[in-house]
């Protein structure tokens, strides 16, 4: 564990850069040895400010690591049966690696219908019921991508060489997009798992027990010092907007985690932003570049350096 007295900012945006070096590093190698550029598509629906700015970054971080992007911009009326043929179209194109649809779509498009179109080597989210079981299952195949979030966590906790086995992991949420899958994640690496909840009986008591906090319920600074036992590893994954007259927008950005109370008592501890958040979009470039791969038949030893993987006993 990092030192008690001197908390560890772990610092996802310049964690993400290392990551989209080494990317781009191995993308000249599949492109100069076997003709492979990955290719990421991504599907954006309506006109969003989020979403396109979401977009934009992957767009943007795309760019920079040398892969082949397509970006399909649709009007927010489609017909669900139109944006299938757009994703049935890209299912199909040989120079995709990696099919994105941007969250949330409109009410009168069925999310699950439209994830669940997508081929699971082209599931660049991780999301596919194929890659999900895949991770949960001890002894079985590797999933062929990792839900990006989660990964970024965990890729965190490896890189600033912070223990998770044997170690006693409090998940703070249960959402199918961060809370089950870094579960997983975590106990295929040993850790010892609770996963807390809104309906969870002596909250505080379970979180004073934890060596690492994930923090990802959606509420803003909701984790206060009093429930962080000393030492302790936080990564947070919460982005919240809280009220600030002094800042030009009018508010700020803070996480799941009171900061200031936190990093009195964390050995580690993300900020927000440029904790978790920069890591979600280099784990979904690593999942393209490894659908990639996976599609052209290619061993992944060739790599600078190989994926991680989570042991699955």
């Amino acid at each position: 564990m990092p030192s008690q007295n001197t908390p560890v900012r772990i610092d996802g945006k310049a964690t993400a850069a290392e990551i989209r070096k080494e990317i781009k590093k191995n993308v000249e190698t599949l492109k100069s040895t076997y003709g492979v550029v990955p290719g990421l598509a991504t599907v954006l629906v309506g006109n969003r400010t989020d979403s396109a700015t979401y977009v934009r970054f992957k767009k943007k971080a795309a760019a920079e690591v040398g892969f082949h992007s397509i970006d399909r911009h649709l009007d927010e009326k489609i017909t669900e049966e139109d944006l299938l043929k757009v994703v049935k179209d890209l299912s199909e194109d040989p120079k995709v690696h990696g099919i994105l649809v941007q969250l949330p779509l409109p009410k009168h498009i069925s999310e699950y219908r439209v994830l669940s179109s997508i081929p699971v080597n082209k599931d660049v989210d991780g999301f596919s019921a194929m890659n999900i079981g895949n991770l949960v299952m001890r002894g079985g195949d590797k999933p062929l991508a990792m839900p990006c979030t989660p990964w970024g966590c965990i890729e965190l906790l490896k890189r600033y060489n912070i223990p998770i086995s044997g170690q006693t992991a409090v998940v703070l949420g249960r959402s199918n997009i961060v809370g089950m899958p870094v579960a997983s994640m975590l106990q295929s690496l040993n850790a010892t798992v609770t996963v807390c909840h809104s309906k969870t009986n002596n909250l505080k008591d379970h979180m004073l027990r934890a060596d690492i906090i994930i923090a990802a319920i959606g509420r803003p600074e909701f984790v206060k010092g009093d429930m962080i036992k000393k030492g302790a590893v936080i990564i947070d994954v919460g982005i919240n907007s809280k009220p600030d007259p002094s800042r030009k927008r009018g508010y700020r950005l803070v996480g799941d985690v009171d900061y200031k109370q936190a990093k009195e008592k964390a050995s580690a501890i993300t900020p927000v932003p440029g904790g978790v958040g920069p890591m979600t979009i280099a784990m979904l470039l690593k999942n393209t570049m490894n659908l990639a791969m996976h599609n052209n038949n290619i061993d992944e030893k060739i790599l600078a350096q190989e994926p991680s993987t989570f042991p699955a006993s």
